[in-house]
Order: structure tokens, then C-alpha cells, then sequence
């Protein structure tokens, strides 16, 4: 696993880390798959593309594990594709990373990656048909200037040309940016269009800053992120800054997921998710986290790893007590159907290498991250 356990993004590979050991310490515990323990071998990436890719030359080369699992963002995602091309003659994969670019899902490189979570371009044209179904058609777009931004920015631009509409402006703001930092350039270039929704195609840390500077400028439009924008880190960093300045900046916010609500405990995979994090307590790599780090007990992105782990177990089963690389791809297309717990099959084949096409959404009511199921609220 490379991914970010440092920087303005640490929360991903942190809450993903911890997400899937609640699972695998389970899997673990209980004598393993086949009578074999799982291991997450875990380096940090900073989320640096640059970085990521020694990362990954060294777990292929040095340290030659089985698979690569639960790598985090789209920029370094799409930089380890062309090197696992390069390793096809050994079978790498890439299982479940978090990312819904459609690089990892069209061809070249979509045999070198398997994916459990809907696309970007999935959630964004949902959330266009959303906004559009409340009357909301002038629809701004604010987003990273990297390949992760590009393409939630495609998704929102087709699903609008699909209605004969277009973004009515778009601001961009560079990768690695800070919640402290001023987005004052990027709300003054939206607001100047008269938007009557915005999606933000953020980090959690600029997203929230953006946010933040966007409401201190009166604008008081439903402000829409997708998963990558981890909700409870972004409402964490909002929830802080209300409380130093007396604004409230947690209002008219939507959120674009590809798991359920921690709190949907009417899915079994929810319930499960909980009990197991209740009952290992799994902590986050000490030697990668930052001292002083920390997140509420149940979030998103550690649901998303627990998830992916499930499915790796499953894949593992699949295998059989010989596992080889050159067999995984098998037992994951043989995955049809497949009952994770979400109360809506996984399934793969021979042409598809994503398992769900899901698209949930989120609000905050009173400072919580609640599921969001009655769009009536913002209607224009």
C-alpha cells in the first residue's frame, strides 16, 4: 500500500489503513485465508505521483508482495498503471485503489486495476442530476488542477452538455493546497457568474477553504463535493474554523459518496464495520503518522477500506490454498453478484473491472454528516 500517511490528504491513507486492519485483524485472528495471515505492507507517499512510484518499484522489487491494494488518489494512481504494464509478465495488480478516475477503468490500462467504487464521472453526473432536478442549472465548477480535478471537471461538463447546458464558470487551484491558505481568487472568478450551485473536485483541506472563503463572501449556494473530499475530515476543518471566527460554514452542503452512511445501521457491512472497529481498535501505521493525529471513530474513508479489504478477502478465497498473482484476476471476475453487506451485489466479468456503481449522497444537519435523501431543500 502507498498512499498519503503525511500532508494535507494524511487523513486518506490513514482512515483507509485503519478501515481495512479492522477487517483483516478479524480475518487474522480467525486463522487467516487458507491458513495464511494477510499483511499490509505500508509506505507513504505524501500524495506525491513521484514518490508513489519508487513506493511502488519498491514493493514489487524489494519487498514482492502479492498484490497492490488501497493505493489513494488519482494523479498517483494513473503514474503506477504504465510501471504495472511494464511488470504485466509477473502479474501485479492493483486492487481497490481510491480514485474514480476512468484510468484505471478504460483501456490501456484497465487490466492492470481492479475497482470497487463508482467512477467520478458516475458521482458527478449524478450530482448534475440532481441539482438539475431542484432547478439548479447554472452550475459552477471549482477543481484541482491535476488529473484527478480534469476529471471530475469532464463528468460535470458532459452530464451537462447531455441537457444542452454548460458550466456557467470554472476556477482551478493547485495541487498540495492548505485549508490556512486564501481562495479568495477562486470564489471572486465563480461569483462573478451568478452560479446557483457549485461543485467543488477538491482535496478535503481545499475544498473546506474554499468553502470557507466562499460563504465570508456571501455565497450562500448548495456547494457540492465528491468522496475524494473526505465529508468528515472537510466538516472537521469547517466545524473548526465556525468556532475561531463565530460563521457558520456548514450549511447547504452536499456530498457526493460511494459508501453508505456509517450510520446506515440497517446494512449489514455498516453494523459489521462498526463492531469490528469497536472490537480491534486498529491504530494507524506509527511509524508513518504524524504524532498527535487523529479522526472520529467512524468516517467514510475507513468504511471505503473496510469495504475493500472484505473484497480482498473474498478474492483471496477464490484462489484456493495454491494463490498465485497470475490467478488473481480470475477470482476476481469470477466475483458475480457477490453480497458485501451493502444491500447491493458486487459484481465483475472478463470487460468490467468496477464492482459497484452506487452513488450516495450527504448533508450536515447540526454539525453531523447524515445521509441526504430529500433533495426538496434545495430547490430554487
Amino acid at each position: 500500500m502507498s498512499a498519503p500517511f503525511s500532508g494535507a490528504s494524511r487523513d486518506l491513507g490513514n482512515e483507509l489503513y485503519r478501515g481495512a486492519m479492522a477487517y483483516l485483524m478479524e480475518v487474522n485472528a480467525s486463522g487467516g485465508v487458507h491458513g495464511r495471515t494477510i499483511t499490509v505492507r505500508a509506505y507513504d507517499d505524501g500524495y506525491d505521483p513521484e514518490v508513489a512510484v519508487q513506493n511502488t518499484l519498491r514493493l514489487i522489487e524489494q519487498d514482492q508482495v502479492f498484490v497492490l491494494f488501497n493505493y489513494v488518489g488519482t494523479a498517483s494512481i494513473t503514474r503506477q498503471l504504465p510501471l504495472l504494464k511494464k511488470y504485466a509478465a509477473q502479474d501485479f495488480l492493483l486492487l481497490f485503489p481510491f480514485s474514480g478516475a476512468e484510468a484505471s477503468r478504460v483501456p490501456p490500462y484497465d487490466r492492470q486495476a481492479f475497482n470497487l467504487r463508482a467512477s467520478y464521472r458516475q458521482e458527478t453526473s449524478r450530482l448534475v442530476e440532481q441539482l438539475l432536478a431542484v432547478r439548479r442549472s447554472r452550475i459552477a465548477v471549482v477543481y484541482q488542477s491535476d488529473a484527478y480535478g480534469r476529471s471530475g471537471w469532464v463528468g460535470v461538463r458532459d452530464a451537462l452538455a447531455q441537457k444542452q447546458l454548460a458550466m456557467v464558470a470554472e476556477a482551478t487551484y493547485t495541487r498540495g493546497a492548505r485549508f490556512a491558505q486564501s481562495f479568495d481568487r477562486q470564489v471572486a472568478i465563480l461569483q462573478r457568474a451568478n452560479p446557483d450551485a457549485i461543485v467543488c473536485i477538491c482535496t478535503s483541506a481545499a475544498g473546506a477553504g474554499f468553502i470557507r472563503d466562499a460563504r465570508k463572501a456571501r455565497v450562500d449556494v448548495p456547494i457540492a463535493n465528491v468522496s475524494f473530499a473526505a465529508s468528515g475530515t472537510l466538516l472537521a476543518l469547517l466545524v473548526a474554523a465556525d468556532n475561531h471566527d463565530g460563521t457558520d460554514y456548514t450549511s447547504r452542503l452536499i456530498h457526493s459518496e460511494v459508501v453508505p452512511s456509517y450510520q446506515s445501521l440497517d446494512l449489514a457491512a455498516v453494523r459489521e464495520y462498526r463492531t469490528l472497529i469497536d472490537k480491534h481498535h486498529p491504530s494507524y501505521p506509527s511509524e508513518l503518522t504524524a504524532q498527535g493525529y487523529r479522526a472520529s471513530p467512524y468516517n467514510s474513508v475507513a468504511l471505503e477500506g473496510f469495504l475493500n479489504a472484505k473484497l480482498l478477502v473474498e478474492s483471496l478465497r477464490r484462489l484456493g490454498t495454491r494463490p498465485t498473482r497470475a490467478n488473481v484476476a480470475g477470482a476476481i471476475r469470477s466475483i458475480d453478484g457477490f453480497d458485501i453487506g451493502l444491500g447491493a451485489p458486487i459484481s465483475f466479468s472478463p470487460t468490467r473491472n468496477q464492482g459497484s456503481d452506487v452513488v450516495y449522497f450527504s448533508t450536515v444537519v447540526k454539525g453531523t454528516v447524515v445521509p441526504l435523501d430529500n433533495w426538496s431543500q434545495w430547490q430554487k
